[in-house]
């Protein structure tokens, strides 16, 4: 970690990152880094990391552009693979869904219905929308995180499995409110897309279900 950073501190260890929480010129921050792979030649993992990186910015910057609150991007360290952004102070959805009153719940999934919605009009995958990757900060709004799976894409397939990977999340961690968390989701989607898209996209999910496709680009 560059020493630019006070008092950095291990929040999260992924396949391909580190992500901490720090302090950055007065600001709170994340910085996800990128970590090397031994394993890779060096000059094509310092590519991989390179373009990871860029395009998980770009994403960011295009979805809040799009009504999406999502984590500011303050820097982008591409020597090193660096991103800087907000740090957003709040719970975790996954952690509180079943612990908020009934008109809560229905609020959160229909916003996130909304922001997954927005995210798909402007050609962007989540690419693991789960209950983990939102945050319902102080004051009660809700944000996406963790975009290092995201493409720019407008193939529905991807959509789908957005949809899928959120439907999968609920039913495993909040299966008993499965059926009203979800139905609000519809809700929020569709004032945003259309009726007739969101029935496109839901053809699209009973197929990719079919086939067992859960993969998502890397």
């Amino acid at each position: 970690m560059p020493n630019s950073f006070e008092n950095p501190r291990l929040i999260y260890v992924g396949a391909e990152a580190e992500v901490y929480r720090a302090r950055w010129y007065g600001l709170e921050v994340v910085v996800k880094h990128r970590i090397p792979k031994p394993y890779r030649v060096t000059e094509l993992d310092r590519e991989i990391r390179l373009r990871r990186t860029v395009r998980e910015a770009k994403v960011l910057h295009h979805a809040k552009r799009n009504g999406v609150p999502a984590p500011t991007v303050y820097f982008l360290d591409l020597e090193n693979s660096i991103i800087v952004m907000s740090y957003i102070r709040g719970v975790r959805v996954r952690d509180l869904l079943d612990k908020v009153s009934p008109e809560e719940r229905l609020r959160i999934c229909r916003l996130v219905g909304v922001y997954t919605a927005r995210l798909h009009k402007a050609g962007i995958q989540h690419g693991d929308l789960t209950t983990s990757n939102m945050i319902r900060a102080e004051g009660g709004r809700i944000f996406l995180v963790d975009f290092g799976l995201s493409v720019f894409t407008s193939d529905v397939e991807d959509m789908a499995v957005d949809i899928i990977l959120f439907k999968r999340a609920l039913a495993s961690t909040h299966y008993k409110l499965f059926q009203e968390c979800f139905d609000a989701f519809l809700r929020g989607y569709a004032s945003v897309s259309g009726e007739e898209s969101l029935k496109n996209v839901l053809a699209k999910v009973e197929e990719v279900e079919r086939r067992g496709r859960y993969v998502v680009r890397g």
